[in-house]
């Protein structure tokens, strides 16, 4: 009998496992199981779809002596395991009930539905565990067969007779037990894949999106008209799957390639009423249909896009639009990639616009200021954002964001002041960068005094704080930590970066700030000059350091209204 249950509960576990992979492949299930964070909505989604699993695991159950041996734990349990307690809960609730509600009832009902319930929560409470292991099958495995066991216990206890529960424990115990553990650590073998496969999709995207960036580079700082736009257009489309790629200015086409060039020439006026939303607002827009591009062309072919802003500063200067010939058909990671390549986009014409501004600074003022954008950290954040995308999409996204925002405060003109607040939102995104990056090897502390509401040069602090992660913290194994610490005294203002890094030597430090040094820091002397330019002599910077103990670099600059 107990073979007989065993051989039987395995083909059930087999259709178990087929309607998951099925049910994998389709678009909206492969969606949900690969976001990272869930909201409420999609938990409850979520929920249901396991439970769902869960009844199906039931209705394909076999009747034994008035109870079922069935596989209505596998969706339950799975559920629990990637969606967290509240997903394991909702499905164990959504299964539980129906066992206990529908006409088969027997027995074991109530003891099957409070047990399911607590199989649910048991998952739910494993899961920060199981995404942290290694060889997650085998969680599933070992975790799904104890689950099984309480489930057994669960209905010793609570059907009546008890006679009648340990004769059926006897015989469905062991079958269930093997079975649905087994079944269990297939379904998470399966889903497992479906995330394996979205990774290196991402991973695919993110580096077509690092070859497309190293190829429209020199383009926009060529300036911003037909013939880079052209090129840029052309890029973009031989190297992606999008069906066109339109490049705009905040009134004419600059360039388009692809499905449509009949229609949307170059240097025509903007057409699609979307385009026109995206220079308004200076939002990204996604068009799933073709009715939402407003396309005044009936027989337009291009049925969905992505627009996103290319800005110049804060001020929306055009658009690039990239379309597909398929009805909402941008993907999670379409999005990503245009929103990338816009923001890398705009911080190209910005550096285009210094470069032609004739008032921007003397040739060496302006060489100090793009100096700063240091190639090596623009190609060592892109390498972390393209490792990201494959384990952390939103991550990946966020950093993207923070390297947009790091680039376009990097080009300030060298004479204006900004408000602190502003320079150090401009040092957190590269602390953001640097943070994914380096992990737990790099602490980052501020402490910012209240209601410090000055202006100060920008470009000022990340150059100390790179100097002291650079030259300090990541020269120990261990990592360390640096402080930013910001405060008013006697009408002074000081900010202080400080690290507990290597330390500087005694000779070293004595001729760090002087210019013809042997081995000299030309990201702190440029800071340090600039301030005595404005403040006078008597500001600038205060270093203090020693060898094997960490350093700390002051700022001293007069509160406002003192200069």
């Amino acid at each position: 009998m107990i073979v007989y249950i065993l051989g039987n509960l395995v083909n059930r576990v087999s259709i178990i496992a087929i309607l998951s992979f099925i049910l994998s492949k389709v678009s909206i299930v492969r969606q949900l199981i690969s976001k990272e964070k869930i909201g409420l909505v999609d938990k409850i989604i979520f929920a249901t779809f396991f439970g769902l699993l869960g009844i199906i695991g039931t209705y394909s159950g076999i009747p034994v002596r008035g109870a079922l041996a069935n596989s209505r734990v596998i969706g339950v349990f799975v559920g629990g395991l990637l969606g967290g307690p509240l997903v394991g809960t909702l499905a164990g609730l959504i299964a539980g009930i129906h066992r206990w509600g529908i006409d088969i009832g027997g027995f074991t009902a109530l003891a099957c539905a409070i047990s399911t319930t607590i199989e649910g929560i048991i998952a739910g409470l494993l899961s920060k565990k199981f995404f942290e292991t290694k060889n997650k099958w085998m969680f599933a495995l070992i975790f799904g067969a104890i689950a099984e066991i309480i489930q057994m216990t669960v209905i010793l206890i609570v059907a009546k007779p008890f006679t009648a529960a340990i004769n059926l424990v006897s015989i469905i115990g062991l079958p269930m037990i093997v079975a649905n553990a087994i079944g269990i650590s297939i379904t998470i073998a399966i889903i497992l894949s479906i995330l394996r496969d979205k990774e290196r999709e991402a991973a695919f995207q993110a580096q077509r999106a690092l070859r497309i960036a190293n190829e429209t580079l020199p383009y926009f700082r060529q300036g911003f008209d037909t013939d880079t736009s052209k090129k840029v257009s052309e890029i973009i489309y031989n190297m992606t799957s999008f069906k066109a790629v339109s490049i705009t200015d905040s009134n004419i086409i600059l360039a388009h390639t692809g499905i449509g060039e009949d229609h949307h020439r170059v240097e025509d006026n903007i057409k699609t009423g979307l385009t026109k939303e995206v220079l308004s607002s200076g939002l990204y827009k996604v068009a799933s249909y073709s009715n939402e591009i407003d396309c005044n062309q009936e027989k337009c072919k291009l049925k969905s896009a992505i627009i996103v802003p290319l800005k110049e500063g804060n001020k929306t200067i055009g658009t690039l639009k990239l379309y597909k010939t398929r009805h909402n058909a941008i993907s999670p990671i379409d999005l990503e990639l245009a929103l990338g390549l816009g923001s890398l986009f705009s911080t190209q014409i910005e550096l285009r616009k210094i470069e032609v501004h004739k008032e921007l600074a003397t040739k060496s003022e302006l060489t100090a200021l793009q100096a700063q954008i240091n190639p090596h950290f623009l190609f060592n954040a892109i390498n972390t954002i393209v490792s990201l995308t494959r384990t952390k999409p939103d991550k990946a996204r966020e950093l993207l964001l923070h390297l947009g925002f790091y680039f376009r405060k990097n080009l300030y003109k060298s004479e204006e002041l900004v408000d602190l607040v502003t320079e150090l939102e401009h040092v957190k995104s590269y602390l953001e960068i640097e943070k994914a990056r380096f992990g737990d090897k790099l602490d980052i502390k501020f402490e910012i005094e209240k209601d410090l509401k000055i202006k100060v040069p920008p470009l000022i602090i990340q150059p100390i704080v790179e100097n002291s992660i650079k030259h300090g913290i990541m020269e120990k194994l261990e990592g360390g930590e640096v402080n930013i610490i910001a405060s008013k005294y006697e009408r002074i203002i000081r900010i202080s970066v400080i690290d507990n890094g290597e330390g500087i030597e005694e000779e070293k430090l004595k001729n760090l700030l002087i210019s013809d040094a042997k081995r000299q820091s030309i990201g702190l002397i440029n800071v340090h000059k600039r301030l005595q330019l404005i403040y006078g002599e008597e500001f600038g910077l205060d270093i203090k350091s020693n060898k094997n103990e960490g350093t700390v670099v002051t700022i001293s600059i007069p509160e406002e209204g003192e200069i």
